[in-house]
């Protein structure tokens, strides 16, 4: 089935006035405090006594501390109020906000400037809650990750372009300063006049009563978004990142002059690939998740972090060049390119990790509630960033270069990842199905949508190879409790992946009565709570390609849990070199040459009343019809 693409929504009022809001916000966010910093840095004598190190890490962690005290509250404020009236609020405060700054520059007043940081920390806390509440509330369900990614790349985009205009302006003489303070202030009216195109976006609780103590709600809050596990450990994952990212970033002014021995130019050019690189990370994430929530690029979003952290390290120190240079003949060095393209990779990777984080949290956490669950998101954000400059400050005090500095983040990524992966093992398993259909096999998925995004419901398909399941997992919107043969959990690599997968283990009567009992319990419980189960009603792998006989479990199953029942056929697995064909193995697995096509086919649901097994046999056959 063909999708419009996702930039088709920026020309409908219910995305693109909220875009181009949300976008001058960013932009203007990043033209004043990059403005700001790059004084600071080349021309540091003039307004303070402050090392340059330590006022770079300084404004940032100034500019994030509003989230920490007032995203609890903005939370709230997001989900009683209407937000497109919001949205409007917030772009007034910015123009307020803006004034006091061009007052500040205007009067060379550095006290009035560290106030409109903090401004702008309040402006963005505001609006951060409902930005990602918004986009739930006005996009369907197959949108979400493509308007996600949208929003992230105009974000990043928006970060770049302010970066830039803001070191080119504040360097220009003898007016810098004076075109900063008039361009921060257009930029809020533009952004304000978009903002009053943004449709209606009723309340998701409008009967809230407002806590307006912030610390006791930040601990309610927090509290409330840990009971759903999976959507804390998101969140934690999403400012993992942001520490990760805060780190980096707050380094570039120094690294540019003091490293690459450049002038402010540099600086833009660092700023420029990293933003480029993120906003085509998170565009690219809708074509490679088939437009659902693919949690499984988070993983490996995490593993090019790692990677190209590490390898930025090494770039760094092969770097020899002693000679003030601009962008151009920094290109022009030995070893620059290789910088530059790690760390545009960093940010592509970024992309990947962040962009199914944001989705996932958007649409697991209680809609009623999403509004507070990101407010609980930026609080942690927020607390994440304020330590990665700690961090840097103290470690930096210490002795350590800003390439060391790099190489530590990248170790941490890789210890965070395995802990956070190793907590919720969907991540994992989402990966290596995600990575089989995109390596070794071409997978078309028909009809993926009639694979229910919420509500309990059995699956039913046939068996083909000790795959399927894989396959299977990398279609669903959701994760799947699989109906597993006991001997497959005791297969090294495949029966921890069904394991970490919450597969349930299944005897036949004859092999082990208790464990058949078992198994249908488990199975009425998961779908007592909502769960997908997916069983293989043939009950073992084909020996010949054509299906076996469907066995009667299905109907014990609906005796107890009368749930719908979607029937699926795969095809193109029989020959697979994990499936039983008799022929050669190493002719079977090159047969269909490097990434061999397979399909999924998903059909109607079928009532519990009408799903025996001789009816589901016969729809399952024709979806998969004479291609095995």
């Amino acid at each position: 089935m063909s999708h419009a693409s996702q930039f088709s929504l920026l020309s409908q009022r219910r995305f693109g006035p909220f875009f181009w809001t949300q976008f001058f916000g960013a932009f203007n966010d990043n033209l004043f405090k990059t403005a700001l910093m790059v004084i600071l840095t080349y021309d540091a004598l003039s307004w303070t006594t402050l090392d340059a190190s330590t006022i770079t890490n300084l404004i940032p962690g100034l500019f994030i501390l509003p989230y920490v005290v007032f995203s609890a509250t903005a939370g709230q404020i997001a989900d009683k109020f209407e937000k497109a009236g919001l949205a409007r609020f917030v772009k007034w405060l910015e123009v307020a906000i803006m004034a006091i700054a061009a007052a500040g520059w205007m009067t060379h007043t550095l006290w009035l400037l560290v106030a409109a940081v903090v401004g702008m920390g309040i402006h963005s806390t505001l609006f951060g809650p409902v930005k990602y509440a918004y986009l739930p509330q006005q996009l369907k369900a197959d949108e979400l990750i493509g308007g996600n990614g949208l929003i992230e790349m105009g974000t990043f985009v928006g970060i770049l372009l302010g970066e830039i205009l803001g070191a080119v302006l504040v360097v220009h003489k003898p007016l810098g300063v004076e075109l900063v303070a008039g361009a921060t202030i257009a930029v809020a009216v533009v952004g304000l006049i978009a903002s009053y195109r943004v449709p209606l976006t009723p309340a998701a609780a409008p009967e809230l009563k407002i806590n307006w103590n912030p610390l006791s709600e930040s601990i309610r809050n927090l509290g409330f978004s840990r009971q759903n596990r999976v959507v804390f450990l998101a969140m934690l994952g999403n400012s993992w990142f942001w520490f990760y990212g805060a780190l980096i970033l707050a380094q570039f002014p120094v690294y540019a002059k003091d490293y690459l021995h450049g002038t402010h130019g540099v600086f833009v050019l660092l700023l420029t690939v990293f933003s480029l690189g993120i906003g085509a990370g998170s565009l690219l994430c809708e074509r490679l998740s088939g437009r659902k929530i693919e949690i499984g690029l988070v993983p490996f979003g995490s593993i090019g972090l790692s990677l190209f952290g590490v390898d930025l390290y090494f770039a760094s120190n092969s770097y020899v060049n002693t000679y003030v240079v601009d962008a151009v003949a920094l290109l022009a060095q030995q070893g620059a390119y290789r910088i530059l393209f790690d760390i545009v990779m960093i940010g592509v990777f970024g992309g990947f990790f962040i962009v199914p984080l944001f989705a996932l949290i958007q649409t697991r956490c209680d809609r009623e509630h999403i509004s507070r669950t990101i407010a609980g998101m930026n609080i942690l954000n927020a607390l994440f960033m304020v330590a990665a400059a700690g961090v840097a400050i103290v470690l930096l005090g210490q002795g350590m270069t800003i390439p060391q500095l790099f190489l530590i983040t990248a170790v941490l990524n890789a210890l965070v990842a395995v802990y956070i992966f190793s907590l919720v093992p969907e991540f994992l398993m989402r990966f290596l199905a995600w990575l089989l259909i995109h390596t070794i096999h071409r997978v078309k998925c028909v009809d993926a949508e009639r694979i229910p995004a919420e509500g309990a419901a059995v699956l039913v398909c046939n068996h083909v190879s000790y795959v399927d399941a894989i396959v299977i997992v990398a279609a669903s919107p959701r994760p799947i409790r699989f109906v597993m043969d006991h001997r497959i959990f005791k297969m090294p690599l495949l029966g921890w992946i069904f394991k970490t997968g919450k597969a349930i283990p299944i005897a036949s009567a004859k092999e082990d009565p208790w464990l058949m009992e078992k198994a249908f319990v488990d199975i009425a419980q998961a779908l007592h709570e909502g769960d997908l189960v997916c069983i293989f009603p043939e009950g073992k792998l084909t020996t010949t390609g054509e299906m076996n006989e469907f066995k009667g479990g299905i109907a014990k199953i609906l005796a107890r849990s009368p749930v719908p029942v979607i029937p699926m056929a795969l095809r193109g697995l029989w020959g697979h070199w994990l499936s039983r064909n008799k022929s050669n193995v190493f002719e079977r697995t090159f047969r269909g040459g490097w990434r061999s096509r397979l399909a999924l086919a998903v059909g109607q649901p079928v009532a519990p009343a009408e799903a025996t097994p001789e009816f589901l046999q016969q729809q399952v056959s024709k979806l998969r019809g004479n291609w095995k």
